[in-house]
């Protein structure tokens, strides 16, 4: 009869997902492990090496009472979940004894009591006690990649596996919608002390995670984002977890919600129940359809593609600014080859394609195979959600079942196309911080509205889903603290230079800023702040070119390219790793804050030195707009209207999201390091210009 129950269930054991429930009760007759004759017992439950719960420690007791209660995803019913007793001390964690659950031994929906005995094959000790839980083994129907995503850990999150993410393009690259997600709040969650929780969205290929909010009962994300939609992707799958600690992780609750029936531009409103006792999720959902994809092979232009051309002009002009503010524009990319690129294989040659990424926006060409300078001659079209967004171009070299390899990558910023000139780039390492072998030839064509394109300057910026988690880099944190020391020093010059004229070093000097001094305080008008920030950006319009990098030495001579990750030691290094990762993790969070810190102060300056004339010709158009409104309406007027605005904000649209509008332009701007970044190349090809022609 048993053998019977268990048949269907190991048939179906690739198709379902489960979910182990346990209820941590109580220890008894423990080991002792402290010279007090006692023990401070906690328990660990992992699975593939990996620690899928922590509970508490119990002090001074060898008859412990948890009454934990935790849930976890498991892939299949193989697995083998060890249940891991240790002795929590200064030093050292003693060893208390282990014991292991066999999935495929429980029984589907029905909670079982299971008396656990420990055992140590390394003691002596013939009797170490017991560990008594309730254990619920249950089913879920969903996709079986799903598995893979639940059970990843910290800091894999949000890297996609090259090979799973090239197959995908494969199988599908034209998307026909696009799905915007609001994660508005949680409601009623479990308030269980220090921790974090946070939300994990998939959509068959496309992840998302959002930031880590502290534990409390209505936790406000407030986050938006977009997935593509393609075709067979029907089911978004949403978790909820909470973290305690590095390893500690224990899952809230999982859903699968169905958007097959999402009726088209209308926001659906999900309130989703979370496990019990854990509280509601709250999220938004959007369907709109998109029609600006394609890919297509290169041709002479046909008639057809002549009228569709002339509506694209006419449907991004100016007179149609007000039709549709989400449609910014497009951009239309000829990859047509690639010459003289790096071998990948043995006998000297590649089985070259490249990957079109723009935001979170992916398409590729085919592989052309046994080839160093392929011809693709492939037409890509991509809908701009942004004009500040770069499309990035990268080539690599199929390895069949194996994950490609790189071979060289552009990056391009949309607001410099020009539009109708084939180019040619040289082809840069994976970081763009250093020439990698080959160039790649492009023709590119950008569409946008002008007026659209600002309005969308001043909203959220789109995260890129596959971001990489920042590593640890001597070189980076050095870098950051030079541009920080950098504009400090400028700071504390510009204060020695007042300070110096309060002190009359130079009599002349002193008497003019005296006098400028008055003047200012005795005619100066609110307006006048915006006006002198709307000449100093048209004094530096006509002090250097629009567009051109004024870059420092010292960032171009400094490398921008990021240490390449050294191959991790053996296992005898590894508790030295353990113990200076606390460390590691300190100096990781200041060597971003300095970066953050730096690129904000950087940003600001390029803004007003027309490093990307569209800013600052918007931040002009801002300016004077602000003097007007300061010049024409009395202050007290623009106060109340700005108050009356964040009062009722909350009341008219209460799902909001909340921005800084200064900030979202500021990050539209790059910083030094970007600017480098994006210069390299050009500077190279110009170099290479010169010493053909002498």
């Amino acid at each position: 009869e048993r053998a019977n129950s268990d048949a269907p269930v190991a048939s179906t054991a690739q198709k379902i997902q489960y979910i182990l429930a346990i209820n941590l009760k109580e220890g008894r007759n423990l080991v002792i492990r402290d010279r007090s004759g006692t023990s401070d017992p906690y328990v660990k439950f992992r699975i593939d090496e990996k620690t899928m719960y922590k509970s508490k420690v119990v002090h001074k007791n060898l008859n412990p009472t948890w009454n934990e209660s935790f849930s976890f995803p498991v892939r299949d019913l193989e697995h083998i979940v060890f249940v891991k007793v240790y002795d929590k001390d200064h030093r050292s964690n003693d060893f208390m004894g282990s014991s292991a659950i066999f999935l495929s031994k429980l029984e589907l929906d029905k909670t079982t009591e299971m008396v656990l005995r420990l055992e140590d094959p390394n003691s002596l000790e013939l009797d170490m006690g017991v560990i008594i839980i309730d254990a619920c083994l249950s089913a879920r129907d969903g996709p079986t990649k799903r598995n893979k995503w639940m059970l990843k850990r910290r800091g894999s999150f949000g890297k996609v596996k090259p090979l799973s993410r090239f197959l995908y393009i494969k199988r599908s690259q034209v998307w026909g919608g696009v799905y915007t997600v609001i994660l508005v709040e949680g409601q009623d969650m479990a308030d269980v002390g220090q921790g974090d929780v946070y939300v994990r969205f998939r959509l068959g290929e496309q992840k998302f995670r959002s930031k880590n909010l502290c534990i409390k009962a209505n936790p406000q994300w407030r986050e938006a984002f977009d997935f593509n939609q393609f075709e067979g992707t029907e089911a978004m799958q949403v978790e909820v977890w909470s973290k305690r600690g590095r390893k500690c992780e224990e899952c809230w609750g999982m859903m699968d919600v169905d958007l097959s029936r999402l009726p088209v531009n209308q926001q659906q409103l999900y309130t989703q129940a979370l496990d019990p006792g854990k509280g509601r999720l709250v999220f938004l959902v959007t369907l709109s359809p998109c029609t600006g994809v394609s890919v297509s092979d290169l041709s002479s232009p046909s008639s057809e593609e002549h009228g569709k051309w002339k509506r694209m002009l006419e449907q991004y002009s100016l007179k149609n600014s007000l039709k549709n503010f989400k449609d910014i524009g497009l951009v239309q990319i000829k990859v047509i080859k690639a010459t003289d690129i790096a071998s990948a294989d043995l006998n000297g040659k590649s089985d070259p394609f490249c990957v079109l990424e723009l935001g979170n926006s992916r398409l590729q060409t085919h592989a052309i195979h046994k080839t160093l300078n392929p011809e693709w001659n492939k037409v890509f079209t991509f809908p701009v959600k942004d004009v500040h967004d770069a499309l990035e171009l990268t080539v690599y070299s199929d390895a069949g079942d194996k994950p490609p390899e790189f071979l060289g990558k552009v990056a391009i910023p949309l607001l410099r196309i020009q539009n109708g000139q084939p180019v040619t780039r040289f082809l840069m390492k994976e970081n763009l911080g250093g020439l990698s072998k080959g160039t790649i030839s492009l023709d590119m064509v950008l569409l946008y509205n002008p007026v659209r394109a600002g309005i969308r300057s001043f909203g959220p910026k789109e995260t890129k889903f596959t971001e990489e988690m920042p590593k640890f880099s001597k070189k980076v944190l050095a870098q950051n603290i030079y541009r920080v020391r950098k504009i400090s020093s400028a700071i504390l010059y510009t204060l020695q230079y007042i300070k110096s004229c309060f002190q009359w070093e130079s009599t002349q000097r002193s008497i003019i800023a005296f006098l400028i001094f008055v003047l200012t305080v005795w005619q100066l008008e609110l307006f006048m702040l915006p006006l002198f920030l709307l000449v100093l950006i048209i004094w530096n319009y006509f002090q250097v070119t629009p567009g051109s990098a004024s870059y420092s030495a010292d960032l171009e001579n400094m490398s921008v390219a990021e240490e390449e990750d050294e191959e991790e030691k053996e296992s005898e290094k590894r508790g030295l790793m353990e113990k200076i990762h606390m460390v590691q993790e300190i100096v990781l969070t200041v060597q971003n804050i300095l970066d953050e810190v730096a690129s904000v102060a950087e940003r600001i300056k390029n803004t007003f030195n027309w490093s990307v004339p569209f800013l600052s010709y918007l931040a002009c158009l801002v300016l004077f707009v602000a003097t007007t409104a300061l010049y024409w309406i009395p202050l007290r007027y623009i106060i109340l209207i700005w108050g009356v605005n964040k009062f009722t904000k909350k009341l008219l649209r209460p799902y909001a999201i909340d921005n800084n509008e200064i900030l979202d332009f500021l990050k539209r701007a790059p910083s030094d390091i970007q600017k480098v970044r994006g210069q390299f190349s050009i500077q190279r090809e110009q170099i290479n210009k010169k010493k053909k022609k002498n």
